[in-house]
């Protein structure tokens, strides 16, 4: 228990404490008088170069300035009497330099720098400084390892033991590092382990090496020598470990690590199979962000040790065979380390403070107090101060006893050691900082408004802004006690005049400073990834927005590094372009955007696809007669995979310099075996292909000549056929150069009449066809064909059947009859003729029709004779005979056709076609007479069909998509006109006219009326049809025609030329039936060609003409009408709109004009 008097001491501690927590370290001014403080020393553990000078630092600052010495190994150490020994100006710093002789190994020891001035005196750490280190290996005589396949190995390096200690690794003669994976590893002590020898490991030249750093120089031991005993099985074995040793620490082990420094452990362990090698942690998992799994996990590494990782770690080793463990208990071992580290301390005359000194450790470390570097328990006596334990308390302090006070925490493992001086000062308030700062900030950004001061008593701080309201704390505000004022996430109120004030009893001191707040920098259209394809352009964004006021500054990096603009890379406003890009324009490209208070950056990945590099160092292998290995090395994909690879070859024996695709593989491939042809000197290129396109093709490789056969290729497309009726032509496709397979080429032919019992005839021929004469028309014969070089033969085709000539059908198909007679189409039936009649191969039987009239009285048709082929073979034979015109006169006749010859005509038959439902009007026309009616005019469609009994006219009201009732009108066959009132301007119609027949109403010709205020008519309008000069000028030109079609049918009865193109023979044309449709409109797409020697219009175009005579001859025979006329057969050209556009239904066509000349 305490005693009251006790728990008051406590009591006022504690209250003391309380105070004592607000009093912080703030730098003294180093105008005014201050203890030393020590500001550079080196190293605790110091190691030197002995080839280099040794320095040994020590600063210190105070006021006066501070005077240094030296202890060495704690002994006062005299500067002066050492002439190698010098100490820098105004410092403590040890120069020790070696040119007048001397060995740095002479000045190994423990240093320790004091600073001294009037209030104190400050320590540096103590310094132990040892000379680097870098012994050769030891003369050694290593004899040959010998081992069995199959059992572990380890061959030791054993460096010699430098300061620092050197770093390991083993390589062979040729400075090539020994390859390490699963079974062959270094371990941590620098040997080599083989977990399995294998017969590969037998090698004259391991040898472990040593590099020491300070030295950097490398040196290498003797190289083991190992030899290998083999055997046709190696014995499987269990796993078992070489480190650690089974026989040194069983199965466990221990490990002791400090705290901070790096923990490494590791298994290895033998066994055939190789084992694999897995860790866990007992009680605990293994953390992925501080556990490291290095030499193919045979290593636990984690970097910085804390307590926290101290436990068992076991090591598991695994194989087919069976499987060990290993435990290694880790020991987290501590050497002193800060919790509280003291600092400076300033009081005014009769104020209270403390310095706390505290450190952790394992073992925890004792706390030693020194005073101007002697043991406070030694110095003088203070009754202001009181040690207790970590902490001195420091009551009612007096000008004068101003000290420096070290604290010592120490344990077996480590030290640590700091200076804090106590000053005693009496000084007013001061600005450390400038006066009247401006400080711009970005919007959103944490500033911090510095008002650095000093004062002794530590003066009051306060913030004001515009010089208004209490003190600013709390809030977005924060004052921190070195006089710092933090405004998190700054807005644009914040801006204004901020007032710092400090005082304390001896006086006040205040300072402004100003607060703009700016708008931020940002990218506002940042670049993005682009894949481009090579010689194409890109364009990269960068729009960027900031505060008017600032001066933003844009700059593109390329990798990190400035970019170079030139013509092709060019910078604009708001983007970069790049022209015609290439494979060196690829990389990452920052768009940075700076001003003087913030910036902004945005990356994007520009990568460029192209075609691929060429395969290289192309490789023949595995040469054999007929084939070869071809190896190669892939190039580059410029970033889209290559996807297949196209190998060529050139031969120079048949087509030298003709490089020809061979095959295409696969692109993952890069060997392949090609198939050869005999006789053929090759050399081989490969082209890699991806997405973009080919390479240039690699260089060739060297060459390589296949030896010669006999031809292995049967010559392909063998076939006979007479050209005349008395021969038979044999042909086939030569052989290509690369399939001849040796000189001289030639190819043996055989025939013979089939199923006669004759013997074959044949013969040799280089050329690649032969001519049978003098046979039978239209027999078979066999044939067989063989391709012969001058080492042997090739193989003989399979027999073929051939045919000798054909000749011209003998007889002609008999008793020609119609049935089933329709308006398009009739049934036909015939007798065929006897098939050895036809001498020659059957094609078909062939009608030649023609419309000879319409049943329309006055109505012109065509002549011209059209044809359908009927394929059968029945013995009743019937066709079906289709696109006719209703309501005609068609006559027809039928021969029977082989490939290339027709036979004799059949009788003639005429028959007449129904009444069909007519065709379109010729033209129908909507005129806007005036605003209330519109006229409608048409005319009679150009081919009835059949006798016109009337039209039918439908129309509704458009409204937009809406359609109205529909109407019905009808008209009698000479009506072609109709006006229909409107109700009001604005409606509008839709017309449907068709013509009616018997059969029914025709196709329908639909017309919508125009708009009002856009009438195609107009009421004013002049309707040119019905100009007396129009009509004029069209009988002129009608009487023209006219007179020219005499002329020429003159020249035609006296044998002149005239000028259409001429016509062969229909009945001896081979006509193929998919080119008539069987279709006799007069108005064919022949009348549309222009004749030779036509005219042409005013407006440019051609004038047609419809006067082929050609279209009605039959073979050399005119055909023409009873009275020898031609001119009803010329065809009217039917143009529904461009002729007739602004006709008017009630003047003259002027083709009603022709047809009255006619």
């Amino acid at each position: 228990m305490l005693a009251p008097g006790g728990i008051s001491a406590l009591t006022v501690m504690s209250l003391l404490l309380l105070v004592w927590q607000d009093v912080s370290s703030i730098e003294v001014p180093l105008d005014l008088k201050q203890p030393p403080t020590i500001v550079k020393q080196s190293q605790k553990d110091y190691i030197v170069d002995p080839r280099d000078n040794i320095i040994i630092e020590c600063e210190a600052k105070g006021n006066p300035v501070p005077m240094f010495s030296w202890r060495r190994n704690g002994k006062f150490f005299n500067v002066m009497k050492d002439p190698r020994v010098s100490m820098r100006k105004r410092s403590g710093t040890l120069e020790i330099g070696f040119r007048s002789g001397g060995r740095p190994e002479d000045y190994e020891g423990e240093y320790q720098c004091f600073a001294s001035n009037e209030l104190g005196n400050a320590l540096s750490n103590k310094i132990l400084l040892r000379v680097s280190k870098s012994p050769l290996w030891p003369k050694e005589v290593l004899d040959p390892v010998v081992v069995s396949e199959g059992s572990p190995l380890v061959l030791a390096c054993n460096p010699p033991p430098g300061l620092p200690p050197p770093l390991t690794f083993w390589m062979n003669s040729s400075m090539m590092p020994i390859s390490q994976d699963r079974r062959v590893s270094m371990g941590l002590n620098g040997d080599l382990y083989f977990s399995n020898v294998l017969a590969k490991d037998g090698h004259t030249d391991y040898s472990c090496n040593a590099r020491f750093l300070f030295t950097h120089t490398i040196q290498q031991k003797n190289p083991f020598t190992l030899k290998v005993q083999t055997s046709r099985r190696v014995p499987e074995s269990r796993p078992k470990f070489l480190s650690p040793s089974e026989t040194a620490s069983g199965k466990d082990s221990s490990k002791m690590v400090l705290r901070g420094e790096k923990l490494l452990i590791e298994c290895i362990a033998a066994g055939v199979p190789t084992p694999s090698i897995k860790w866990l942690k007992k009680g605990g998992e293994l953390s992925a962000e501080r556990v490291h799994l290095d030499s193919f996990n045979k290593t636990l590494r984690i970097t910085s040790v804390s307590e926290e990782d101290a436990g068992e770690y076991v090591c598991m080793a695994s194989n087919l065979i069976g499987s060990i463990s290993h435990s290694i208990h880790v020991q987290v071992k501590a050497a002193p380390y800060w919790l509280d580290k003291p600092t400076n301390l300033v009081l005014s005359p009769d104020e209270n403070g403390r310095l706390v000194c505290r450190a952790n450790g394992n073992p925890k470390p004792h706390i030693q107090w020194l005073v101007n570097g002697g043991p406070i328990d030694s110095s003088l006596p203070n009754p202001s101060r009181e040690v207790m334990g970590d902490t001195i308390l420091f009551r009612s302090v007096q000008i004068g006893s101003s000290a420096v006070y070290q604290c010592n925490a120490s344990n077996h493992l480590g030290y640590l050691l700091e200076n804090a001086f106590v000053n005693i000062l009496n000084i007013a308030p001061r600005m450390l900082g400038p006066k009247n700062q401006l400080i711009k900030v970005i919007e959103a950004k944490h500033i911090f408004l510095d008002c650095p001061f000093f004062g002794s008593p530590q003066p009051q701080l306060r913030w004001f802004k515009n010089g208004q309201g209490s003190g600013l704390d709390g809030g977005h505000y924060r004052v921190y006690v070195n006089g710092s004022l933090e405004i998190k996430h700054v807005r644009p109120e914040d801006q204004g005049t901020y007032t710092c004030v400090v005082s304390n009893f001896l006086g006040k001191e205040e300072n402004q400073v100003r607060l703009e707040v700016k708008d931020p920098t940002r990218i506002v259209r940042a670049p993005e990834r682009q894949q481009v394809v090579r010689g194409s352009q890109v364009r990269l964004d960068c729009k960027v927005s900031s505060d008017p006021s600032l001066r933003a500054t844009v700059t593109w990096l390329k990798d990190n590094k400035p970019l170079t603009l030139d013509w092709r890379v060019k910078r604009e406003e708001e983007y970069l372009s790049i022209l015609d890009v290439q494979n060196s324009d690829e990389g990452t490209y920052t768009c940075s955007v700076k001003t003087d208070l913030d910036q902004d950056s945005s990356s994007a990945r520009l990568i460029v696809l192209g075609c691929p590099d060429p395969p290289k160092d192309l490789e023949l292998s595995d040469l054999a007669a007929s084939s070869v290995r071809l190896t190669w090395i892939p190039g580059e994909d410029n970033n889209s995979p290559i996807t297949e690879y196209l190998v060529q070859f050139e031969e120079d024996r048949w087509e030298p310099g003709r490089w020809q695709n061979l095959s295409v593989y696969e692109g993952k491939l890069n060997s392949v075996t090609l198939q050869l042809s005999p006789y053929l000197n090759y050399q081989f290129r490969v082209l890699a292909i991806n997405a973009v396109g080919p390479s240039t093709p690699s260089l060739p490789s060297f060459r390589y000549l296949t030896s010669g056969a006999s031809p292995d290729v049967i010559p392909a497309g063998l076939r006979g056929w007479g050209t005349m009726n008395n021969n038979m032509e044999i042909s086939w496709e030569p052989l290509l150069d690369t399939e001849r397979n040796g000189p001289n080429l030639r190819y043996l032919v055989w025939w013979r009449r089939k199923d006669m019992g004759e013997e074959w005839s044949n013969v040799t021929t280089v050329e690649p066809k032969h001519l049978v004469s003098d046979t039978q028309t239209y027999v078979p014969y066999e044939i067989k064909l063989q391709a012969v070089n001058d080492l042997g033969k090739g193989p003989q085709s399979n027999i073929i059947i051939g045919y000798s000539g054909e000749d011209k059908p003998t007889a002609a198909p008999t008793d020609l009859r119609l049935s089933n007679v329709d308006s398009t189409k009739v049934t036909l039936h015939w007798i065929p003729v006897d098939p050895s009649t036809i001498l020659g191969e059957f094609k078909e039987y062939r009608v030649y029709f023609w419309r000879e009239a319409s049943l329309l009285p006055g109505l012109r048709v065509s002549q011209e004779r059209s044809v359908r082929g009927f394929y059968t073979m029945a013995a009743q034979p019937s066709g079906i005979l289709s696109d006719l015109m209703p309501y005609s006169l068609y006559s027809m006749f039928m021969v029977v056709a082989n490939r290339g010859h027709e036979g004799p005509v059949s009788n003639t038959v005429q028959f007449r076609t129904k009444e069909g439902v007519p065709e379109a009007p010729r033209f129908f026309k909507i005129i806007q007479r005036s605003s209330n009616t519109i006229r409608l005019n048409w005319d009679q469609p150009l081919e009835p069909n059949g006798i016109l009994i009337g039209y039918r006219l439908k129309y509704h009201t458009v409204n937009g998509s809406k359609a109205g009732r529909m109407h019905l009108e009808s008209f009698l066959p000479n009506v072609t006109s109709f006006t229909l009132h409107l109700p009001d301007r604005g409606t509008r119609y839709k017309f449907f006219l068709a013509a009616v027949t018997q059969e029914g109403a025709g196709e329908v010709y639909a017309e919508e009326s125009p708009h009002f205020s856009n009438e195609a008519y107009s009421k004013d309008q002049v309707d040119i049809a019905t100009q007396g000069w129009f009509i004029g000028l069209m009988c002129a030109i009608a009487l023209i025609i006219l007179i020219l079609l005499i002329v020429c049918f003159i020249k035609r009865s006296r044998g002149g030329k005239y000028p259409v193109r001429d016509k062969k023979d229909l009945a001896l044309d081979q006509v193929d039936q998919k080119e008539h449709d069987g279709s006799f409109d007069y108005h064919s797409d022949e009348d549309n060609k222009p004749l030779q020697g036509s005219q042409t219009s005013l407006d440019g175009n051609v004038k047609e003409s419809d006067d082929s005579l050609g279209d009605y001859g039959e073979g050399g025979d005119g055909q023409f009408n009873e009275d020898g006329s031609f001119i009803g057969q010329y065809t009217v050209k039917k143009d529904k709109e461009e002729t007739e556009g602004n006709e008017s239904s009630e003047a003259t066509s002027p083709v009603n004009a022709i047809y009255s000349l006619a």
